[in-house]
């Protein structure tokens, strides 16, 4: 929801025609702390999610309906604090492919402490809905300006290139290479600002955007740093995922707890597909942004100018965020 006093401000979150709806609750009683969501790209109807950190390596196909279709252990990977997951498809086989981040670091402080390194995992989607045991590669990752805590990963559907959003007071788009290495740490390169404590993030199917999702709210870029619209999310207890429906239309958002719900979001026209879509060519990435204090002036993705924002966080929404944030741990 908007913050108080935040109505007429530009760049505030308005909702998209009011017509959110819940999708469905999570039946399943193994899904108590939902972290991440990826519609499947080759089985219509099927949501793919996992829990946070303290549970096995496995993620869960859900039906339109709530229940749980199939569990997938992901037999050579480590569960160390999973936070986000997203889908592609290979082009050269058609096949659907599945990515998990084991980003989470609390231990990150402003670039110190923290992990060494961080993975993704890279699933190819099973075929059938049934109980399996599923092979992994696994991409090990280093930020190139020391350990981030993040909860957002997102895939260029055209381009296949992958991107960490960072969760921090001051986050970050961060992007890895365009040819990972599974024998070397890959190094995660910044390229944008993020929304503050940003807990989820998803491109568009056509690749023309993307979006972050916070506690509050979800912006809308058209590029790192470039807002196309801000949308209003249904108040859940702890907002923790985000993606996009097949058509692209929409957004998917849920959050941890038991039986936790999953709502559908329309997007509002401008951050809608166009009917012929332009094709995203290859070779169009961002340019990694140098040191934090060599941007160019602007607020990047939070979409409020500066002053304005930091007076309205100081009425109350830090002290909101940062009571989360302590009691979650994640």
């Amino acid at each position: 929801m908007a913050l108080p006093g935040t109505a007429l401000l530009p760049g505030t979150a308005a909702r998209a025609d009011d017509g959110e709806r819940l999708l469905f609750r999570f039946r399943d009683e193994r899904i108590t702390e939902s972290s991440g969501l990826a519609v499947s790209p080759t089985h219509k109807g099927i949501v793919y999610t996992h829990n946070d950190s303290g549970d096995s390596a496995r993620i869960f196909a859900v039906g339109p309906d709530g229940r749980t279709r199939a569990t997938f252990t992901i037999g050579n990977a480590e569960a160390r604090d999973w936070e986000a997951m997203a889908a592609s498809v290979d082009p050269a086989t058609g096949r659907g492919v599945l990515w998990i981040g084991d980003i989470g670091d609390n231990l990150a402080d402003g670039g110190r402490n923290g992990w060494p390194d961080v993975s993704v995992y890279k699933v190819v989607e099973p075929r059938t809905m049934a109980d399996a045991t599923l092979r992994a590669v696994r991409y090990r990752f280093r930020y190139a300006d020391g350990p981030r805590n993040a909860e957002g990963l997102m895939v260029h559907p055209r381009t296949g290139r992958l991107y960490v959003v960072s969760k921090e007071f001051s986050g970050d788009v961060y992007a890895a290479p365009a040819k990972l290495r599974t024998d070397r740490v890959n190094v995660l390169r910044r390229v944008g600002e993020a929304p503050l404590m940003a807990t989820d993030a998803a491109y568009a199917p056509d690749g023309s955007s993307f979006v972050i999702r916070t506690y509050f709210s979800a912006t809308v870029y058209r590029a790192p740093g470039k807002v196309l619209t801000r949308v209003a999310m249904p108040p859940l207890e702890q907002a923790e995922s985000i993606t996009y429906t097949e058509d692209g239309m929409a957004l998917l958002t849920g959050s941890e707890g038991e039986k936790s719900p999953v709502y559908r979001v329309p997007l509002p026209a401008a951050a809608r597909p166009s009917p012929s879509p332009s094709r995203v060519r290859a070779s169009t990435r961002p340019r990694a942004v140098a040191a934090r204090g060599e941007e160019p002036a602007g607020n990047g993705g939070l979409g409020v100018p500066m002053p304005l924002l930091w007076a309205a966080v100081a009425l109350g929404a830090t002290g909101a965020i940062a009571f989360i944030a302590y009691r979650t741990g994640r």
